[in-house]
């Protein structure tokens, strides 16, 4: 086996989030009286977590409103979180493919905990993670690279032994300050090039080859 163990992103990796994430929050900006985005423009305001996002949605002279926007935001996603968000094609196939080789699996997420775990519930709902970990108080954001060495050490393997897999330059990033093998996504929210400049050591572009990489078949 190539690496005992895989930590994965969320949102743009595994699930096809954007259009929920982007309907909440316009929703709330048009609650303020304020312009929306189009769904597109979501791959580049999202990845750093709930605040990041409303504080990059708001107008730059706007940003009084943030703490009202975040609150807005969450009450819509809340009811609406799982309108239009699917799991990306053959994601869940390989996870259980994964599962079956033995290989420890875990998810590191910028995302609310409370709505990692109910995502997990809802999309996920006979697959095991070993690990959950979503945005909490006692654990520093990606790309800050706490998370993921925390969930090494609690799944008892090496950063060395890790695979981490993600869609941004935040997951790279993170990937390799918590020296392990940054493998990006072609799938999700952001461009290949992006993957390249933080410092991919390779993008895939099916969860088949995702699953090549991993257990080195």
């Amino acid at each position: 086996m190539k690496y005992q163990a895989a930590i994965f992103d969320l949102d743009g990796t595994l699930i096809n989030s954007l259009d929920d994430l982007a309907d909440a929050t316009n929703w709330g900006l048009t609650q303020l009286g304020l312009p929306t985005h189009a769904v597109m423009d979501y791959r580049y305001l999202v990845g750093a977590g709930r605040t990041e996002l409303c504080r990059r949605a708001l107008p730059a002279d706007k940003q009084a409103l943030l703490e009202t926007l975040i609150s807005l935001m969450t009450k819509h996603y809340s009811e609406h979180y799982f309108d239009k968000t699917r799991p990306y094609p053959g994601i869940t196939e390989m996870l259980e493919k994964l599962a079956h080789t033995g290989i420890k699996l875990a998810i590191l997420s910028n995302k609310p905990h409370d709505f990692v775990l109910l995502t997990m519930k809802h999309l996920f709902p006979k697959f095991h993670f070993d690990l959950i970990y979503g945005d909490r108080d006692d654990i520093p954001r990606k790309p800050d690279p706490t998370g993921a060495i925390n969930i090494a050490k609690e799944l008892g393997v090496s950063p060395a032994q890790t695979a981490y897999v993600g869609d941004t330059s935040i997951d790279m990033e993170t990937a390799n300050r918590a020296q392990m093998y940054a493998i990006g996504v072609s799938w999700g929210f952001r461009e290949k090039a992006e993957l390249i400049e933080s410092g991919s050591k390779v993008i895939v572009d099916t969860p088949d080859e995702l699953f090549q990489v991993i257990t080195g078949s």
